[in-house]
C-alpha cells in the first residue's frame, strides 16, 4: 500500500537517497502545495526514525512554539531540559543533544511546518541560520529536512534567502500533483477501478493531490464520491477552501480575491485586468500576491503568442479552487445529490470545457511525446484576437511554438461522445487559422491539433485537422514518471 501511494515519487526518493550517500551535511528543502503529500513523503522515506522531529503549529505565538520544541526535545532526547527563553537558546539545545548522538550514523532533524514557527518577532530565522552555518553545516553526518506548505515563505526565506544561508541548500524538493498516469496508479492501488473518463473529471475537481485522492471510498461511484466528500452535509471537503487558503496567507481575503476574479476568466488575465476585476493597488504588495500564489501552486503564467512578458496571463490553476468558485461558494443547502443530478447542467459542461483546457496545459509533456515531438525546443502560449463589425474574433485554446518551424494551434474538446466537426465548425477553424496567420505574420507552417475525449467522427469535414490527440495520450507514462 504504501509503496503504491508513494507512486511517482521516485525522482524525489532518488534525490533523498543521493542526500543520505553524501559524506557531507545536508540541507534539503521540501515544499509545494498544502496537502500534496510532503510530511507523509518524508516520513515514509525515513521510516519515521528521525533524531528530532518539531512540527509548527498554526496560528500560536512564540512562547506556545517553543513549549513545543522543549516537548519534542525532551520526548525525543530522553532529557528535562526547561522550555528556552528564545529560539537562540532552542537551536543551542538541539546543537548540544545533536552533539552527543554517534557520528558514525547519519543524524536525521526534520523540521516540519517551518514557516508557522516564524511568528511576530520571533527571530527564528537568525537563530537558524546560527545553527547551520556555526555548527550544522561542518557535520558531516548530519542532514536538516525544512519542509512547510506556506511556500511562499519557504522561497522567500531559505531558498532565496539573502543572508546567513545564501547558497546553503544542498537539496531541493518541490512535490508536483499527481499526473493523470500517476493518479491511475494511485487510484489502482486503491481499488478503484474507473474509466479514465470519470478519472480525468475525478482530476478536474480535485486536481492530482494525494490527500484528497486519499478520500475517495472504491465502494462508492465516481459521482457518489463527488456528492459523498463535497455536497453531503458537514462533507469533508466543503470547507476544505477556507483552510487552504487562511493557513497559507495573510491577507487571504486579498488572495482569494485574485483567485475568484481569475476563476472567471476562460484564457487568464493580465496584471492590469487583475487590477480593474479585484480593485486591488497596481503595486508590490500585489506582486507579492502573485508571486506567492504561484509559488503555491494555485497560479501560473502563460504568455500571449508573439507578446512580451508585459502580456502575461495568470490562470488559475488550482482545480479544487476552480471547483470550488464554480459549484461550493455560497451554495449551502444545495441538494446532497447534486453531482449525480447535474449530468445536464449547462454550468457543468461549461465548467467541464474549460477545465479540461487547463488538464491539457498540465500534460504537455504527454501531448509532445504523442505528437512525437519530446525532443523539439518548444513554447506553450495563448492567442485571441477581438472582433470586429467586420470580422467574428477568434481564440485559440492555447499554441504550441515549435522550434522546427511549425506551430500547433490546439482546440480542446471535453465530450462525452466522439467529437463531429460539421460545416459551421469547420468555418470557425478555418477563421482562427487565417486570422493567427495575418495577425502574427507567422512564416511558420500551422497545423490544427484537435484534443478530444473519444476522438473525431469521421467526416468530410475533418480535412483541416493536422493531428489529434485522445484522452487516453494524456494518461501517457513520460520520462520520469
Amino acid at each position: 500500500m504504501i509503496r503504491n501511494i508513494l507512486f511517482g515519487r521516485e525522482y524525489e526518493k532518488q534525490k533523498l537517497n543521493r542526500c543520505l550517500e553524501m559524506e557531507q551535511a545536508q540541507l534539503i528543502l521540501v515544499y509545494g502545495r498544502r496537502r500534496v503529500g510532503k510530511t507523509f513523503l518524508i516520513h515514509k522515506f525515513f521510516n519515521g526514525r528521525f533524531d528530532f522531529r518539531l512540527t509548527g503549529i498554526y496560528n500560536q505565538p512564540k512562547g506556545v512554539q517553543l513549549e513545543n520544541f522543549s516537548y519534542e526535545l525532551n520526548r525525543q532526547s530522553g532529557r528535562n531540559d526547561p522550555v528556552p527563553k528564545d529560539w537562540l537558546h532552542a537551536f543551542r539545545m538541539l546543537r548540544g543533544y545533536l552533539s552527543t548522538l554517534p557520528e558514525d550514523e547519519k543524524s536525521i532533524v526534520f523540521l516540519d511546518e517551518m514557516p508557522w514557527m516564524d511568528t511576530a518577532r520571533s527571530d527564528l530565522l537568525a537563530a537558524f541560520e546560527w545553527f547551520w552555518n556555526g555548527w550544522g553545516s561542518m557535520q558531516n553526518n548530519l542532514l536538516v529536512i525544512v519542509c512547510g506548505s506556506a511556500t511562499s515563505w519557504l522561497s522567500e526565506n531559505i531558498e532565496e534567502n539573502k543572508g546567513g544561508l545564501f547558497s546553503r541548500l544542498t537539496c531541493k524538493l518541490f512535490l508536483q500533483p499527481f499526473n493523470l498516469y500517476e493518479t491511475e496508479q494511485f487510484l489502482k492501488s486503491r481499488g478503484i477501478e474507473w474509466s479514465r473518463y470519470d478519472i480525468a473529471e475525478c482530476y478536474m475537481i480535485m486536481g492530482g493531490i494525494p490527500y484528497y485522492l486519499s478520500m475517495l471510498d472504491p465502494q462508492m461511484s465516481f459521482r457518489q464520491n463527488i456528492d459523498n466528500l463535497f455536497f453531503r452535509k458537514r462533507a469533508e471537503l466543503w470547507d476544505e477552501f477556507d483552510h487552504l487558503y487562511h493557513t497559507l496567507f495573510k491577507n487571504s481575503e486579498q488572495y482569494i480575491a485574485i483567485a475568484d476574479a481569475l476563476s472567471q476568466k476562460r484564457g487568464g488575465l493580465t496584471r492590469d485586468e487583475i487590477v480593474k476585476k479585484t480593485g486591488l493597488s497596481a503595486n508590490g504588495h500585489l506582486t507579492k500576491m502573485l508571486g506567492n500564489l504561484q509559488n503555491s501552486g494555485f497560479v501560473r503564467t502563460v504568455g500571449f503568442f508573439g507578446k512580451t512578458n508585459q502580456n502575461m496571463r495568470y490562470q488559475l490553476s488550482d482545480y479544487y479552487s476552480r471547483f470550488y468558485f464554480q459549484f461550493l461558494k455560497d451554495k449551502s443547502g444545495r441538494d446532497e445529490h447534486f453531482w449525480s443530478h447535474a449530468l445536464d447542467l449547462p454550468a457543468r459542461h461549461a465548467w467541464a470545457g474549460l477545465t479540461f483546457e487547463q488538464v491539457c496545459l498540465d500534460h504537455i509533456p504527454q501531448i509532445k511525446q504523442r505528437l512525437g515531438i519530446s525532443g523539439v525546443v518548444s513554447e506553450v502560449s495563448v492567442w485571441s484576437s477581438p472582433g470586429s463589425s467586420e470580422s467574428p474574433g477568434a481564440q485559440i485554446d492555447f499554441v504550441i511554438d515549435r522550434r522546427d518551424h511549425v506551430i500547433n494551434l490546439c482546440e480542446v474538446k471535453f465530450s462525452i461522445n466522439v467529437f463531429e466537426i460539421d460545416r459551421a465548425y469547420d468555418l470557425v477553424l478555418r477563421n482562427k487559422m487565417d486570422l493567427f496567420r495575418k495577425a502574427t505574420n507567422t512564416k511558420k507552417a500551422l497545423q490544427i491539433t484537435m484534443i478530444t475525449t473519444y476522438g473525431l467522427r469521421n467526416g468530410k469535414y475533418n480535412s483541416l485537422v493536422g493531428r489529434q490527440i485522445v484522452l487516453d495520450d494524456l494518461f501517457l507514462q513520460c520520462d520520469g514518471d
